[in-house]
């Protein structure tokens, strides 16, 4: 069988994947990053409509508490947003999403140096501007295009690549398809973000995550974002302030089935479950 072969196997007919672990690490800003273990993303949205009112930042001294809490409680990569992506949310200004990173940015840069800083946009310019004026380290995008491909490529930053597909095949295909463009523009590090939420039915999100080791066929670290999301709540029939216990459950769920990174509202809980889950495994 050609080497050839194996590629277009790959790229089409991704059940014939190994679905061996692989241990990654990221290059942040030169520091070498080792996902062997999972680690947290703590959410810090510096908004006023984010879906979860607790995660809102607005002020300066709530977002200097919240990034403190997030570093204290073993968080390693603070996630910024200034565009809620919830359904329903109001447009944003560029102008006003930059406003609100520059503020965001410049509070956690001083009171936790020594966080990683991601910042969640989908806007290229928006990026460009975090991560070479305000020091961002990390670019998570949950709407990829060309242009951002060609952005973070030049950037050098890692670089969160979120799916909108809304079945396993299809995501694996289209995922295998921008890995590959983003490699051919120099891109090293990239981060897949299976999109729990984007473009998916509650139906179609559990369907992902019972699957979700398939997206080991990537070989690329895998970020899971559950928390607190409607695919919970709206299961329990109760409400984002309450969907902690659920979360925790996918958690353990994801962390199972090859997560690196969680993405999180509750940083202490998400730091607990990957222990236990750590002791189990070894």
């Amino acid at each position: 069988m050609s080497k050839n072969f194996n590629a277009k196997v790959f790229v089409f007919c991704p059940f014939f994947c190994n679905f061996a672990a692989v241990n990654h690490t990221l290059n942040v800003g030169g520091r070498l990053i080792e996902l062997s273990s999972p680690i947290v993303m703590g959410i810090l949205n510096a908004t006023p409509d984010s879906f979860f009112a607790g995660s809102r930042r607005q002020t300066d001294r709530e977002i200097a508490i919240r990034a403190q809490q997030i570093v204290a409680e073993g968080g390693v990569i603070i996630d910024v947003g200034g565009y809620s992506t919830r359904p329903g949310a109001g447009e944003v200004s560029v102008e006003e999403e930059l406003r609100r990173l520059q503020l965001a940015l410049e509070v956690v840069h001083r009171e936790v140096p020594e966080a990683i800083i991601s910042v969640d946009t989908f806007r290229p310019e928006v990026a460009r501007r975090c991560v070479e004026q305000w020091g961002a380290h990390i670019v998570n995008d949950v709407l990829p295009s060309e242009e951002m491909f060609r952005e973070v490529a030049r950037l050098g930053v890692p670089y969160v690549l979120t799916s909108r597909a809304a079945t396993t095949t299809e995501m694996l295909r289209a995922l295998a398809r921008d890995v590959n463009m983003l490699h051919s523009l120099g891109q090293k590090d990239i981060i897949i973000d299976p999109g729990f939420g984007f473009g998916k039915t509650v139906e179609e999100n559990y369907d992902i995550m019972a699957r979700l080791e398939q997206l080991q066929c990537l070989e690329q670290p895998v970020l899971v974002g559950v928390s607190r999301k409607s695919m919970i709540w709206k299961t329990l029939g109760t409400t984002p302030d309450e969907a902690l216990t659920g979360t925790i459950a996918l958690h353990a769920v994801a962390l199972q089935k090859g997560a690196s990174i969680l993405r999180v509202h509750d940083v202490h809980e998400a730091v607990e479950t990957i222990r236990i889950m750590e002791k189990l495994k070894h």
